[in-house]
């Protein structure tokens, strides 16, 4: 029972076949018609003109990034964002971004928190260019930035002439749970990247998304990234069985999160309530530490992440089953219990 996280997935029998049977061509020479209709289907689903390939979520959003901030110039975040927690500095490395955060609080950020570390252009401070957001958060136990939030963000945005960036690695599981459109959340963002080889099983891949000429842009950048893929639509194949049928699914994942949530809650480590599919613990208050559980429960045969000497995670995902949500269940109350 691999609950270690949603990226260990491995494609479904008829995910290959359609791997198998993909049609493909020369992506770097616009070749691909499995890429094409990838691209097209990923933005017209989120309301925007055009969207890109690429092999990682990293990639996609550093992409994302050089599209929206210049050189030299500011990016907002919050401290526990992807973009510069689990990136190895790719936004000031490759593209010259400079970050500064406000304190982590997953998907409880504050607008007006936000709104106040807006630097304007002069006095040689560095100007703020962006504001990056993070749906689902994932050091934020997966949390759902509501969309009230959302609208109040891109205000603020607006009003300082600021672009918003999407982390949407987990869009998808955002959009199962709260119920709001894909459009409705890419009318919001300037630039999306959204993850197929997480919640949705694909073996790899995530997508760029914004308008066209952002997209002509991207695809320079991504070259020079060394993302330029040849014959990749057998990659993309699988993204596009995934949408098709993988995405109305996480509500089953998201319910076999909440039966793990319900399970441990007594033992004092929920960190956070569960919103989607990630579970994640604290040990603070518990006798054990998180490699301590970890290592007590791979003994049984169930996998967990640690993210930190009193920090563990749970994830579910498309290869678990409620017999494995059970052991899974099983295991780790009784390492709870002691």
């Amino acid at each position: 029972m691999d609950l270690r996280s949603d990226t260990v997935t491995r494609p479904t029998a008829a995910m290959r076949a359609a791997m198998a049977d993909a049609e493909v061509g020369d992506d770097v020479f616009g070749e691909d018609p499995t890429v094409a209709a990838l691209e097209a289907e990923v933005a017209a689903l989120f309301g925007h003109e055009a969207a890109l390939f690429a092999p990682t979520g990293s990639m996609a959003n550093q992409i994302a990034l050089q599209l929206v901030v210049p050189r030299g110039e500011e990016l907002l975040c919050d401290a526990d964002a992807h973009v510069v927690t689990y990136e190895l500095g790719a936004a000031a490395a490759y593209g010259g971004i400079s970050a500064r955060t406000w304190p982590a609080l997953g998907a409880e950020l504050d607008p007006d928190v936000v709104a106040r570390m807006v630097r304007p252009d002069g006095y040689f401070a560095v100007p703020t260019r962006a504001i990056a957001v993070e749906q689902t958060h994932n050091r934020g136990g997966g949390g759902v930035i509501p969309l009230a939030t959302l609208r109040e963000l891109r205000r603020i945005a607006d009003e300082h002439d600021l672009a918003v960036h999407c982390d949407g690695a987990r869009i998808w599981h955002a959009h199962v749970a709260d119920g709001v459109p894909l459009a409705e959340y890419g009318a919001l963002f300037d630039t999306l990247s959204v993850c197929l080889s997480k919640g949705l099983g694909a073996p790899v891949g995530s997508l760029v998304v914004g308008s066209a000429e952002k997209i002509a842009r991207a695809r320079l950048v991504r070259k020079r990234l060394g993302g330029g893929m040849r014959q990749v639509g057998i990659l993309a194949a699988a993204g596009r069985y995934a949408l098709a049928h993988h995405v109305d699914r996480l509500g089953t994942d998201h319910a076999r999160a909440a039966r793990l949530a319900e399970a441990v809650a007594p033992y004092g480590v929920l960190a956070t309530p569960v919103r989607t599919n990630l579970v994640p613990l604290d040990l603070t208050k518990h006798p054990l530490d998180a490699p301590a559980l970890a290592a007590a429960a791979r003994a049984e045969g169930v996998l967990i992440s640690v993210l930190g000497p009193r920090t563990a995670r749970l994830v579910t995902h498309l290869d678990l089953d409620d017999a494995g949500v059970d052991r899974a269940i099983e295991v780790l109350t009784t390492v709870l219990r002691g």
